[in-house]
């Protein structure tokens, strides 16, 4: 599943972005409505499903566990459900690319299973942390054996009963909390996570959707295993996560104005928004309405001025994917912008707080990272044609956040390593471009 890593973008400076479009479907919504409809009885059509690398992972994974899926054909899915117990094993180990989400989730979901499986992925995934959630799914019985560093290959040994478990999580994450939940489908009694922020709950959201009964009070969500789930009609909002190049594309680039379609405004996932607005950002959400069992609206963005702020922390959880994006939002703002309370970042497909540092740095921004955070102070973007490429180190938002930054910068930017971008926005210099970037593609 791993993409090839010859491309690289450069970008020359200028450019604004307007019009209007739909980015591509939500990636984190994706993941979790092939998983579900394929536990579900009878079948289920998806609409707006994301055809990018990660996604298309999880859905031939399914694939090799005996699952019927039509599909994808202009982002419709037909997914002939299996029920809870109808699963087979699978004849080799189970790929998922660089897909973090799929591993996390299908280590809860496979824990409960009647055979063995082995998760592998590609070498930045083989990276990633995995006791955040093999250690909580250990509680409630689940063997799961990991390389020494806790790392994949990861290797799920079926046992007689999962047992409910009530979970304190360390950390905000909504990959860990899926992943417990998930197990709690075929554990005996009551599972329950208890969040110390709140965090993205497209999962419990989509249980609900599959008309499995899911209980939330404050930041403690509960499940009883056992029960079933239902095939239905799903339509998945555009990914916010995407919309957010553009958003901070609009703001930054004098002259903007976009209107972003149908994007998924869950209340835990707008960060972005609350973040870019306390910047001085001129946003509008537009015709707010339900799809598939989401929050969506139409986003305009117009050009701004944007200044340095402190970031709140509890923005943090709901803003962890598009921090990137924000990054450059705070290069190009008056002042200063500080971030606290983001380690996760360091985990992610890249160290994004070390990366986005030294590509930064590379374009003449002041950018000093911190152990959970970063302090940036807004100035002019340089070109980097004497210092060399800008490193995407195979992140795909690192990638189109330096790929966005080229509206400001006053010279060329070559960014290497950028084919991962393909996981989640299949087509994105394309439709850069159409917006009025100046991107071109380049392979070698």
């Amino acid at each position: 599943m791993t993409a090839v890593t010859n491309l690289h973008y450069q970008i020359k400076p200028g450019g604004t972005c307007t019009g209007q479009w739909r980015v591509p479907g939500d990636k984190s919504i994706s993941h979790r409505a092939i998983m579900l409809a394929a536990l579900a009885e009878g079948d289920t059509r998806i609409s707006g499903f994301l055809e990018g690398a990660d996604a298309l992972a999880t859905l031939a994974v399914f694939r090799q566990l005996g699952v019927a899926i039509e599909g994808p054909h202009g982002g419709e899915v037909r997914v002939r459900g299996v029920g809870m117990r109808g699963l087979q094993a699978p004849t080799a180990p189970l790929d998922l690319g660089n897909s973090g989400t799929s591993m996390r989730l299908l280590a809860g979901l496979l824990a409960g299973q009647a055979f063995r499986t082995t998760l592998i992925g590609d070498a930045s995934l083989s990276r990633r942390p995995m006791r955040r959630v093999t250690e909580p799914l250990a509680q409630m019985g689940a063997q799961i054996a990991a390389s020494a560093e806790g790392t994949a290959p990861l290797t799920i040994t079926p046992v007689a009963q999962l047992a409910g478990l009530d979970y304190v999580l360390p950390v905000a994450s909504a990959q860990v909390k899926s992943s417990v939940l998930l197990a709690g489908l075929y554990a005996e009694g009551d599972t329950c996570v208890t969040e110390p922020a709140r965090t993205r709950d497209h999962t419990e959201r989509m249980l609900t959707t599959f008309g499995y009964s899911v209980r939330r009070q404050g930041l403690r969500v509960c499940l009883t295993g056992g029960g079933r789930l239902s095939g239905c009609r799903l339509t998945i909002p555009a990914d916010i996560s995407s919309a957010a190049f553009f958003m901070v594309g609009a703001s930054i680039a004098p002259g903007s104005d976009v209107l972003l379609q149908e994007v998924g405004i869950n209340p835990t996932r707008v960060g972005i928004i609350n973040i870019l607005r306390a910047m001085g950002a001129d946003i509008e959400l537009i015709d707010r309405r339900t799809c598939g069992g989401e929050p969506v609206a139409d986003i305009r963005v117009c050009y701004a001025p944007l200044k340095g702020i402190q970031i709140p922390v509890d923005q943090v959880p709901l803003a962890i994917d598009e921090f990137p994006a924000i990054f450059i939002a705070a290069a190009c703002a008056s002042g200063e912008t500080i971030l606290t309370g983001a380690a996760e970042l360091r985990v992610k497909e890249s160290d994004r707080i070390q990366v986005m540092a030294d590509g930064l740095t590379q374009l003449g921004i002041v950018a000093e990272p911190r152990s959970d955070g970063i302090r940036i102070i807004g100035g002019q973007m340089t070109s980097t044609a004497t210092s060399g490429p800008i490193q995407a180190h195979g992140d795909h938002r690192v990638a189109m956040s330096f790929a966005i930054a080229g509206l400001r910068a006053s010279g060329v930017i070559d960014i290497h390593d950028c084919a991962n971008v393909e996981t989640s926005f299949p087509g994105f210099a394309t439709l850069a471009a159409n917006s009025g970037l100046n991107i071109v593609e380049q392979r070698t």
